[in-house]
């Protein structure tokens, strides 16, 4: 492929509508596939397409005839283009699903919380295999086995494993340094090869049939199970037999609860697409060896006018971007531009795992429509279990609406919350939250590192949160940044917390935004929080307000975030501290030393009469921690 560079002048760019800027990269673009992206001012990406002609379809843009308003808006908030050619329209299909991933373009269907997926791998690089989760890249040899839907899928498929198979799952040093088996072995799960209690050869023969049992073949293996069952009952090795019949059923009970009943359903992976209100959901089943090895649902970002062909057309592109692509793959929905995708899949294939033709298909009968069925009835019900969901906050944000006066839903709440012990290892947290819910991404910690504060200082703490947080927003703001301001501020604390942050959002020129105090009531009981406002006496709301559970979860959500960032620093600072440099200044020593003095320069700032009074200090250590931060003093 081949980056085709676009002109940076500003000031030519500038004098431009957008339209006409588009016309001109036109003229310059060639008559050849490629994919183009479409930048506004900030430099965020807006767009990200393909084509077979990178200059016809750019002059599509130019000319101002759009199918909807959303694909005018977009041409006009584009400021400038990046072109990238390629060799074929296939391969412009998988860079631009490359792209989409990356980027998240706001005018594209996006294809949100991609993780990825666990497998199980037979390792082949070791005398005596291992079988052990995975995720990532197949660098290891050996045989994958997945993807597994959840890690309780494949925990319990590997559970399985070790109780039919005896396969070892410790890693090598540990297999090397044995000299007895472990207790793996001892609760039948492992077949102890690292100290001989099974030859390799008949390993290798264990290992063989568990990689049969997961290609599908759980028939044949359990059937030469019971022939050597059969056998050791005969020849009355009784214990021989029974070991044998626990292997069957561990075998049994799993194939039972995920066989599927489908002619031709090796390996597939199952789509079903359902939209309603602007909002979509894709189910996903993945098929294995004639297994049903479970499923997740997504919910792409889309827009109400695209098109379902569209939809999946585009949540396929980026759904495999990353991941291997079955023989097989079945929708309720025939995607868009079906024979293109399935070119780019095959070849994606070919290259990666040296694998035949991808089919897409759409069934209209038999078994695998029960299976698409099947994926359907989960995508409709999952759509309807969200939209519930978003209907209920949506309630529930109108009724914050009336408890506090404003005019609108709040799109954006933020709340504070401050965490230390006795002033040491003092953070502040910042959760989000907002009409979908939390936004753990937004989420913020403020080490507190005020030189003036009195350890313990609430107040001090909750200013210095303030003017960081709100003086990055104003500096943002003026240097053109797009910034998105909090409808609503939640303090943790009552008159006087509200107070300071008030003062610092008046002095940055931010008094409209509004802040309550959230206070808790008499001995802390939840129900009895007082509410402070600027401007009102404070009041409770009633017990059974769905407005005053919805705050309770966000206190506590800010309260579980700032102590858990705390602790995380109280850990760090116990562990990484200047005392740990102090000749007989131990464990125990250094938390009663913080404990009394708060930091470790809270220490340095004792005298040796105040540092005898802590616990296990004797005078010839405190004057040597004193000498220690007093170098001067040294003799």
């Amino acid at each position: 492929m081949t980056e085709v560079p676009i002109p940076e002048s500003e000031t030519e760019a500038g004098a431009l509508k957008a339209a006409d800027l588009i016309r001109d990269e036109a003229r310059r673009a060639p008559d050849k596939p490629g994919v183009y992206r479409m930048y506004g001012e900030d430099g965020t990406c807006l767009y990200v397409g393909k084509a077979k002609s990178i200059r016809k379809r750019i002059l599509q843009y130019a000319q101002g005839r759009f199918h909807t308003q959303r694909i005018g808006l977009m041409v006009s908030l584009t400021r400038s283009m990046e072109l990238v050619i390629t060799a074929s329209e296939t391969e412009a299909l998988l860079l631009e699903s490359s792209f989409i991933k990356q980027l998240k373009p706001r005018f594209n269907v996006v294809l949100r919380d991609d993780k990825s997926f666990a497998e199980l791998m037979i390792r082949k690089d070791h005398r005596a295999p291992q079988v052990r989760k995975h995720r990532g890249a197949h660098t290891t040899p050996g045989d994958y086995f997945g993807p597994f839907a959840s890690t309780w899928a494949v925990n319990r498929t590997l559970n399985t494993l070790q109780k039919a198979f005896l396969l070892r799952s410790c890693s090598d040093s540990v297999y090397e340094t044995r000299t007895r088996p472990c207790m793996l072995h001892q609760i039948k799960r492992c077949s102890a090869p690292c100290t001989g209690l099974i030859s390799l050869e008949d390993y290798a023969g264990l290992v063989e049939e568990a990689s049969a049992f997961l290609k599908g073949k759980s028939r044949a293996v359990i059937g030469r199970l019971s022939d050597e069952m059969s056998a050791a009952a005969e020849a009355m090795d009784y214990e021989q037999a029974a070991r044998v019949r626990d292997r069957i059923r561990a075998l049994s009970a799993i194939s039972m609860e995920n066989s599927v009943s489908a002619d031709g359903v090796a390996e597939a992976d199952v789509f079903a697409l359902f939209s309603e209100g602007g909002q979509a959901c894709v189910q996903v089943f993945f098929y294995r060896g004639g297994q049903n090895w479970g499923g997740r649902a997504y919910f792409p970002r889309v827009d109400k006018t695209d098109t379902d062909p569209e939809i999946l057309a585009a949540f396929l592109g980026q759904f495999y971007e990353d991941k291997p692509i079955p023989r097989l793959i079945l929708s309720n929905v025939r995607p868009h531009e079906l024979e293109l995708l399935e070119e780019a899949f095959s070849m994606k294939a070919a290259n990666e795992s040296k694998r035949g033709k991808v089919e897409i298909a759409r069934p209209l009968r038999g078994d695998k429509l029960s299976l698409v069925d099947h994926a359907l009835t989960n995508a409709r019900e999952a759509l309807g279990r969200k939209m519930a969901e978003g209907s209920a906050q949506g309630k529930i944000l109108d009724e914050v609406c009336e408890a506090f006066g404003l005019d609108s839903r709040p799109e954006r709440i933020e709340i504070y919350d401050n965490a230390h012990i006795q002033g040491t290892n003092a953070v502040g947290g910042m959760v989000v939250a907002g009409p979908e819910g939390f936004q753990k991404s937004q989420y913020r910690k403020f080490n507190i590192r005020g030189e003036d504060l009195t350890p313990g200082d609430d107040y001090g703490m909750m200013r210095e949160v303030m003017r960081r947080r709100f003086g990055r927003l104003v500096k943002d703001e003026d240097a053109g940044e797009e910034v998105v301001r909090p409808d609503l501020l939640l303090i943790d604390g009552g008159a006087g917390q509200l107070a300071e942050v008030l003062a610092v959002l008046a002095d940055l020129g931010l008094d409209d935004i509004l802040a309550v105090g959230v206070a808790k009531g008499p001995d802390r009981d939840a129900g009895k929080e007082h509410f402070f406002m600027p401007g009102k006496p404070p009041f409770m709301l009633p017990l059974k307000s769905p407005a005053l559970y919805y705050i309770q979860r966000l206190r506590d959500e800010a309260h579980r975030f700032a102590n858990g960032a705390h602790r995380t620093r109280r850990s760090m600072d116990i562990k990484k501290n200047p005392l740990d440099e102090i000749e007989g200044v131990g464990p125990g020593r250094k938390k009663a030393l913080l404990h009394a003095f708060g930091s470790a320069k809270g220490v340095g700032r004792a005298s040796v009469v105040d540092l005898v009074k802590v616990d296990g200090i004797n005078q010839p250590l405190a004057e040597r921690i004193y000498g220690f931060f007093h170098p001067e003093t040294r003799g």
